[in-house]
């Protein structure tokens, strides 16, 4: 009996041993996959601030949890589900697919150039002094959920990528790591954004002279640091629609684009010397967003001519 009890424990202990390393394969490769959507995780993070900037401050964290709450639905019931079913039975579907979102991205990000240049605005802001609050909040968590859906799309097929000779499960664990991951820094990153001047007030009424003037440091840096996050929202909605239908092409045999993009990343690179690294990076990605801003203008103005036609803003 003591010996068959000590086999059993034997079998627990390996048991457990195994799933102990299983588990650590799975963090590892979560870690790896996660890092390779870096880019566009601070995409992510530059781009929904955007979203919440105008609300009072006592929605601003409820509105950033609505969103939280609607990027993690993208990942885990819609995306996850989509991208192993996609790899395992449809793989040849997920270029075009991303492409799509990626020309929903341009689009977005060339709204706001037009708006920005005195163009129509889509939407209301608060400027607009709107009847029905509820309602406001719901279309601006709505569409940053919806622009969520096509980042979040992109970090899942860049992880899934990383993970494709794993098991479906370890795929499906590796997936749901990295999105619950990814969801939990970009919007802590933005809670904390929307919440500076917040933190800067607090901050300057405390009695030491170091929080008075850490305080009023962020207090000044709120404006600047929001105004900065709306161009480099914007500018990622176009780099990353660009990117994504560059890479598509490429994918789908037209590398012509694509392959002078990155001859100019390229020729920045070895002309640069030590800052070649940033300075093609930023090539290409500038590269990315004129072709973005272009392919977003053009749908821009097929969908502004069909309101007009139909007689709606």
């Amino acid at each position: 009996m003591p010996s068959g009890l000590v086999a059993l424990l034997d079998d627990v202990s390996v048991i457990a041993r195994a799933a102990a390393a299983s588990l650590d394969d799975v963090s590892a490769a979560a870690a790896k996959a996660g890092s390779k959507a870096a880019g566009v995780v601070i995409d992510d993070a530059a781009v929904t601030p955007s979203y919440v900037t105008e609300f009072t401050p006592d929605r601003e964290l409820p509105v950033i949890a609505r969103i939280a709450k609607g990027s993690l639905f993208n990942k885990l019931v819609i995306l996850l589900p989509a991208a192993l079913l996609l790899s395992a039975f449809l793989p040849g579907a997920i270029t075009p697919l991303l492409m799509a979102g990626g020309l929903f991205l341009c689009f977005e990000g060339a709204e706001k150039v037009i708006e920005k240049l005195g163009g129509e605005k889509h939407g209301q802001t608060l400027e607009d002094q709107p009847t029905d609050a509820a309602a406001f909040e719901n279309e601006r968590v709505s569409g940053a959920v919806r622009t969520d859906l096509i980042l979040s799309a992109e970090i899942m097929a860049i992880a899934l990528a990383e993970v494709a000779n794993q098991g479906i499960v370890q795929q499906a664990l590796i997936l749901a790591v990295v999105g619950i991951a990814i969801t939990v820094a970009v919007y802590g990153a933005v809670g904390l954004i929307v919440k500076m001047d917040d933190i800067g007030l607090h901050l300057a009424k405390k009695p030491s002279a170091l929080a008075r003037s850490t305080g009023a440091f962020l207090l000044r840096a709120m404006p600047v640091l929001l105004a900065l996050l709306a161009t480099v929202g914007t500018a990622a909605m176009l780099w990353v629609g660009g990117g994504i239908i560059l890479h598509g092409l490429e994918v789908l045999g037209v590398p012509g684009p694509a392959g002078i993009a990155h001859a100019a990343q390229h020729a920045v690179e070895h002309a640069t010397g030590a800052l070649g690294g940033v300075l093609g990076w930023l090539t290409y990605a500038v590269l990315s967003a004129l072709v973005g801003l272009v392919l977003g203008g053009i749908v821009a103005f097929v969908v502004h001519m069909i309101g007009k036609a139909r007689g709606k803003h």
